[in-house]
């Protein structure tokens, strides 16, 4: 393989997850409307594939260092920061190197994992580094027996869907809320997309297909009218009659693309792209009771999100700050939260957030334009926190990170900023002041699940406490109560709402004098957020 052949492979890797980004997306542990590792992971590539599109090197090292390079700025997310790791080891196994043949390809897979996982202050089994460390290991295996490049990717694309099933069975969280690790799922799409091409089998989306010609197969013939169905099921077995996983997989993987199928003989997940949504869902049904069947067009998504795209409002221009000693950076969605950060003294606001989670690049930038001789950076979502490290690492601008996971605990931080102070003082006392804050979040679940005992139907609402589920009613105001009680609120003082996800003035006052009546010794105050997804983010102080 040279570097031409790794270029093809990166862009079939960032076509294919392209289309199952929402997949991908949808393997989120908890039930809320903003999964985004998908998102994360694509973008992720998509950058890495940007730096190397105008290229026509052959030197199969400088492609993967200029691969490397782009993934890392443009990673996003926990799993984007991985992904580019594992890039990142990649590229430096294959150095200097004119060519790669099995023996560099094994050594770089095994790199990679390597790298991946120095990365991550605490490593945990049951995910993505698991699944690239599970995928050297058997491509290295069936290397001792094959040099043929197009057989590895083989080897590489089965290891890593057997190792994304097995995920559950390392993490608790998992099998509790019955899907797989997200992040390994979106690394086998990657591979999955580079044994694509190389047999010949389509990657882009049908409205960008070219006129290659193509294998015959049954995946073929399943998007000849467009991307077809994404069906999602559970089986319940009836009673006296256990239910066969290793042939229902079997059975499953012969009908279309992306199949994933994990359980037991009582409760069997399945997931299947098809031309006929019928067909998998009539097999499920002769084995057992059917639950929460999940349909949707990726055809319609697609042209969807192309039309979403092409409208998309240009960046906003830049202003000419003056110079000063030391500026925070907060990163904050919603235009309530944005006005919020600015009133407490945050010099720049990268919006962003869950779903849209900014990348190195965009936070590099941000610091570039406080224009400041140090930075502290805030930014307030745990899924971000490693993307604002990464960019510290890089950053020309000495720039200090104060770990807010959430927006509350972001503008906690922002407030205890003293400008007389130099930005380390500054730092440690911010970091401080977040700790004393709890975050509450209320929002509708998007799927049935039981995690630490607790179970949730679907469309009810449902309240997080420090992002873990912690309650769930039928109502705003009730799951409100009940979230505050939870949280401990009775021993504290301040509770704030930052209301959001369409409610209006009108709709949340009522609710904030609910809480107000419950917590009549308290300040209670309603602030519009302008959230996406979520009524209400709370913080309790």
């Amino acid at each position: 393989m040279d570097g031409r052949r790794l270029k093809e492979l990166v862009k079939a890797g960032y076509d294919w997850l392209r289309q199952q980004e929402e997949v991908v997306n949808g393997y989120n542990v908890y039930p809320v409307p903003d999964g985004d590792t998908g998102t994360n992971m694509m973008h992720t590539m998509r950058s890495a594939w940007e730096a190397i599109a105008g290229m026509n090197e052959s030197n199969v090292g400088l492609v993967a260092k200029a691969i490397s390079n782009g993934a890392l700025r443009g990673s996003r997310g926990n799993s984007g920061i991985i992904l580019s790791q594992l890039w990142r080891g990649f590229a430096r196994s294959l150095d200097h190197k004119e060519i790669c043949d099995a023996q560099d390809l094994v050594a770089a897979m095994q790199e990679a994992a390597k790298t991946a996982y120095a990365g991550v202050s605490t490593p945990v089994e049951g995910t993505i580094l698991t699944v690239a460390r599970e995928t050297a290991e058997a491509v290295a295996a069936a290397a001792r027996h094959t040099h043929d490049m197009r057989r590895l990717l083989e080897v590489a694309k089965n290891a890593s869907y057997e190792s994304v099933q097995r995920t559950p069975n390392l993490l608790k969280i998992l099998k509790e809320a019955g899907v797989i690790d997200s992040g390994g799922y979106g690394l086998f799409v990657i591979l999955e997309g580079m044994w694509r091409f190389v047999n010949g089998l389509p990657v882009e989306d049908a409205s960008r297909a070219s006129s290659t010609v193509r294998l015959s197969s049954d995946a073929d013939l399943q998007h000849e009218g467009g991307w077809g169905y994404d069906v999602q099921y559970l089986i319940y077995a009836r009673s006296g009659q256990a239910l066969d996983v290793a042939k229902i997989r079997a059975d499953i993987e012969a009908m279309g693309d992306c199949p994933l199928v994990l359980g037991d003989e009582n409760i069997v997940k399945v997931h299947v792209h098809v031309s006929d949504p019928g067909v998998p869902i009539s097999y499920g049904a002769r084995l057992g009771s059917l639950r929460d069947v999940v349909v949707e067009d990726m055809q319609a998504q697609s042209e969807a999100f192309t039309a979403q795209t092409a409208s998309a409002p240009a960046p906003k221009p830049e202003e000419n700050l003056p110079v000063v000693e030391t500026a925070m950076i907060a990163v904050a969605s919603g235009n309530g939260w944005v006005r919020a950060f600015k009133e407490v003294g945050v010099r720049v606001v990268v919006e962003g957030g869950q779903t849209m989670n900014p990348s190195v690049d965009d936070l590099l930038r941000a610091i570039a334009r406080a224009n400041a001789r140090s930075v502290i950076l805030l930014p307030n979502n745990g899924n971000i926190v490693m993307t604002a490290q990464q960019a510290a690492e890089i950053s020309e601008t000495p720039t200090r990170i104060v770990a807010t996971r959430t927006l509350a605990q972001g503008i906690a931080a922002a407030i205890a900023f003293n400008p007389s102070a130099d930005a380390e003082e500054n730092a440690a006392a911010m970091g401080e002041a977040a700790q004393h804050v709890t975050t509450g979040e209320i929002t509708l679940a998007t799927r049935d699940v039981t995690i630490n005992g607790l179970s949730v139907r679907a469309g009810q609402v449902i309240g997080l406490i420090d992002d873990k589920l912690a309650v769930a009613d039928d109502g705003i105001a009730s799951t409100l109560l009940a979230l505050l009680e939870k949280a401990g609120a009775a021993g504290r003082e301040l509770i704030t709402l930052f209301y959001g996800n369409g409610l209006t003035e009108a709709e949340a006052a009522p609710i904030a004098e609910v809480v107000r009546q419950a917590y009549p010794s308290h300040q209670v105050e309603l602030i519009a957020g302008d959230q996406p997804h979520y009524y209400f983010i709370v913080s309790i102080e």
